[in-house]
């Protein structure tokens, strides 16, 4: 059995450890409030966006046809735009979207996809895939704690010029979805091209009229729709990372807690493990002389 002085010093560090756990937990709690309502506030934008693009890839008005807009006919190249966090300390939120990346592409690898390419936004999104030995075309990280969409668009126009140019024949995006407080989930949705089940079929048709003229207009149009995507993803992600920070360092400090009387129990019963010796010592000398 350790000794008392042995048990004191373990109680002070875990109450120290405990502090820590609890500011962190309060600072946190203040950052997912903001990150909250700045995700919510993209939220109607974003949709709004990908309303005007769902109808836009249904009209017919136009003979222009947009790179975005176009299926290619085999998928051989793809490009996998990964949002995570810089810091840990946030639970399994990093994890659980890293084993979502890597399941799809062994998935990719098996249906015939030979070459697969990586734009990491987050510090340890860009650690996991250089130590998987990923194709890391462009990275960005030390994004603070509000998402900036002119920091975030130079990294992710590496992969729509290398779309553009025929490069890559689809791009996807990984990030974690905010839910609520307590639950976040991983997501795997494909950017370009903009079609299918992401758009999805509107209801009815529009009509547009294009001014100056169609192509101007759509090229501005599915610019602003990709921006608003990435920028809502960086959004839930970080959200998402505060929630489970939050969560991660209450725990935390509940653990340390129990910890403590646990320690606490055991000092108890050394200290009067020790005093009962003691006192056998003095009987028993007294008993002898």
């Amino acid at each position: 059995m350790a000794s008392g002085k042995e048990i004191r010093t373990k109680i002070k560090s875990v109450q120290n450890t405990r502090k820590i756990t609890k500011a962190m937990e309060m600072v946190a709690a203040s950052k997912m409030r903001k990150a909250q309502d700045r995700m919510r506030a993209a939220r109607p934008y974003a949709e709004k966006v990908l309303q005007l693009a769902a109808h836009l890839s249904q009209a017919n008005v136009t003979d222009y046809k947009h790179p975005f807009l176009t299926q290619a006919g085999q998928v051989k190249r793809l490009g996998l735009i990964l949002v995570t966090t810089d810091k840990g300390l946030c639970g399994g939120l990093n994890t659980n979207i890293q084993r979502v990346a890597i399941n799809a592409m062994k998935d990719w690898e098996a249906k015939g996809v030979t070459e697969i390419r990586a734009c990491c936004i987050g510090n340890k999104g860009l650690g996991f895939m250089q130590r998987i030995g990923a194709k890391v075309s462009s990275h960005m990280v030390q994004l603070g704690d509000t998402p900036h969409l002119e920091k975030l668009i130079g990294p992710v126009k590496v992969m729509l010029d290398d779309y553009q140019n025929g490069e890559l024949d689809a791009v996807y995006i990984a990030f974690t979805r905010f839910i609520n407080t307590m639950k976040q989930e991983p997501m795997l949705e494909q950017l370009l091209p903009l079609s299918g089940d992401k758009l999805g079929t509107p209801e009815g048709s529009w009509d547009y009229l294009y001014e100056p003229d169609p192509q101007v207009v759509i090229d501005e149009l599915l610019v602003r729709y990709v921006e608003a995507l990435i920028y809502q993803a960086v959004a839930e992600n970080m959200a998402s990372e505060q929630s489970a920070r939050m969560v991660a360092m209450k725990a935390a400090s509940d653990n340390a807690k129990n910890v403590i009387g646990e320690l606490q129990l055991v000092y108890n019963k050394t200290r009067q493990a020790a005093i009962t010796k003691e006192l056998s010592e003095i009987v028993g000398g007294a008993a002898a002389v």
